[in-house]
């Protein structure tokens, strides 16, 4: 009897041993945000929440959202977050979302503050978390005059700075007719295009109060099929949700997805904006589950009217893994413009968009960048003679973004389509949708409606150039592209390929000299004609300055804590341009790989 018991005990063990084994584990906090986003809510409509890991959703309390517009955007981008300056994921042509999540990673915040539509006192806390689809045919605009009507739908947790409200918001944009029942009527101005608006039907899931310092716990999914939708705020291991009507059918038109913190509504004035603390900062992560697992293409725009403070940057956004998503940082610090950035500073060191450094001080005009027909971008070099007469700098900068042409000439000379234009404390919007901005430290900013940009910057005797991309991947020739964004190479204007590091002759007299630009397609004409074209008589770098001046030169960007794959760079900058033109390199990520 001992021996069967023995035997049966240790079978006993033997079995629950392997059924532990074999026991499904516990998801982490991430799939299990993915399988909650996507399970069906229960027939009935409602307000509903879970526990992790559980994906059974329970009854939970529904009360009425803020009763206001959450408008999309309209005028001029601003040189902060929100108002269609965004970073977007956009899933592979043919595809469509189904799901997306957002959520913060290295989170360092505050605090922070906003009205409540666009109107009245700060109130703290006052914020709201959107999902914001792109605006898209709907079938919702069947009522509508216009061709042009869009539908669009916002995933959205209001936070009033006493209670929470996770609900979806729908619109019509250019209804421009009354607008059909249940819907609301809003107009920027009071006046032109119709727009129309409604919440979800049944009121929204009512969430505890979350203050914005507790962003890092915070996440917000929007869901949509055939069928149905819903909103999904997760607040740690607990999930709120909320489902919707489906009102504007967003499942066969939604490919982009915008999600960030924005002041919480809008009046006819546009939307409002929510302002953090001095010093904070976070990474934005938006997962895009689309039936695929190709990374998203990044789009540097946004829908919605609301706004944040804060800036891009200070590096541009990463290489996702696996998710797939868009990742990028923001902070109020210097903005790094649209999706991708390449730069030429000092004398002359260029800094491709793929991440490639090398030096080149040809003199004359040269293309900088071409992205296909309707964006390019010039840069006029000339020669630092007689006291450096193997470096030069940039001495104008002019860009064609579609049908209008803006060049920055000398120092603050600023000439759009032909006319010269003084800029103050209001930005100057084009009909061709093209902006141009004078920033209080003087940088001239300069948009268009996909999202690429040129910041030039005056120093003085010479002018620094940034060059964002308002898609990326993307194609760009000129000195400033890589074929194939392969950092290794350079690409003539003929098509020869180049293996970087260049011989001085192919990087001056092959590569260089076919980017020179024709003066039937110069966009710096208006800038008076280019005096010379020459190249450098030999290369030019920091260990060819006389050892002393090498040396004081070094010693203030080592002061300056320049990072060592920008030293090179900074001390040949110091030397030649003078001591403040380290100030570019401050906490300046080093180059991928240096050319040179």
């Amino acid at each position: 009897m001992r021996k069967v018991l023995g035997t049966l005990c240790a079978l006993i063990v033997v079995l629950a041993g392997a059924t532990a084994a074999h026991a499904a584990p516990t998801p982490g906090i991430g799939d299990w945000q993915n399988s909650v986003s996507k399970v069906a809510r229960p027939a009935s409509k409602g307000c509903f929440t879970t526990e992790y890991p559980s994906t059974n959703w329970r009854p939970a309390a529904c009360a009425a959202p803020p009763a206001i517009p959450m408008p999309p955007k309209a005028g001029a981008r601003p040189l902060v977050i929100g108002n269609g300056t965004d970073l977007s994921a956009q899933v592979p042509a043919g595809n469509f979302i189904q799901t997306s999540i957002g959520t913060f990673e290295d989170v360092n915040v505050t605090g922070g503050r906003g009205p409540i539509g666009n109107a009245g006192a700060l109130i703290e806390d006052a914020y709201t978390l959107q999902m914001n689809t792109n605006f898209f045919a709907s079938t919702a605009c069947a009522g509508s005059p216009n061709p042009g009507c869009r539908g669009w739908e916002q995933f959205v947790h209001a936070n009033d700075g006493s209670n929470g409200f996770v609900f979806i918001q729908y619109w019509l944009l250019n209804f421009n007719t009354t607008c059909p029942g249940g819907w609301n009527q809003f107009q920027f101005g009071g006046v032109g295009d119709i727009y129309c608006f409604r919440n979800n039907s049944g009121g929204a899931t009512l969430v505890p109060n979350q203050p914005i310092d507790n962003l890092a716990n915070l996440s917000l999914a929007g869901q949509v099929s055939a069928t149905a939708d819903s909103a999904t705020l997760f607040v740690g291991t607990t999930a709120f949700t909320r489902t919707g009507d489906n009102s504007v059918n967003a499942a066969a038109g939604w490919d982009t997805s915008e999600f960030n913190v924005f002041g919480l509504g809008g009046n006819e004035d546009g939307g409002g904006m929510f302002s953090f603390d001095l010093g904070n900062s976070m990474t934005v992560r938006n997962r895009v589950l689309y039936g695929g697992r190709d990374k998203p293409t990044c789009v540097a725009t946004g829908f919605t009217g609301e706004t944040n403070n804060l800036n891009f940057g200070p590096d541009a956004p990463a290489e996702s893994g696996a998710g797939p998503a868009l990742i990028f940082k923001q902070h109020d610090g210097a903005n790094v413009p649209g999706c991708a950035a390449g730069v030429t500073i000092g004398d002359v060191h260029a800094h491709t968009l793929a991440g490639l450094y090398y030096d080149f001080q040809g003199v004359g005009d040269y293309t900088l960048a071409e992205v296909g027909t309707g964006f390019e971008v010039q840069a006029r070099h000339i020669s630092g003679a007689p006291t450096w007469p193997n470096a030069s700098v940039n001495q104008a900068i002019g860009t064609r973004m579609g049908k209008s042409e803006v060049a920055v000439c000398g120092g603050r000379s600023l000439i759009v389509d032909g006319e010269k234009v003084e800029l103050k404390d209001e930005p100057l919007v084009l009909k061709s949708g093209v902006n141009v901005t004078l920033t209080s430290g003087g940088a001239y900013v300069v948009t268009d409606e996909s999202g690429n940009s040129v910041v030039v910057t005056p120093r003085g005797a010479y002018l620094d150039v940034e060059v964002g991309l308002g898609t990326w991947p993307a194609k760009v020739r000129g000195l400033l592209g890589n074929p194939d964004n392969n950092i290794k190479l350079l690409e003539a204007r003929d098509g020869t390929i180049f293996q970087v590091p260049l011989s001085f002759g192919d990087l001056y007299h092959k590569f260089g000299d076919s980017w020179r630009v024709k003066p039937s397609e110069s966009l710096l004409s208006v800038c008076g004609e280019k005096t010379e074209e020459s190249n450098p008589d030999k290369p030019f770098f920091a260990r060819d300055l006389d050892p002393k001046i090498r040396d004081r030169a070094l010693s203030i960007c080592r002061q300056k804590e320049i990072a060592a794959g920008w030293l090179e760079a900074c001390t040949l900058d110091v030397a030649v341009l003078g001591k403040e033109a380290a100030g570019v390199y401050v906490g300046k990520k080093p180059p991928l790989l240096d050319g040179n």
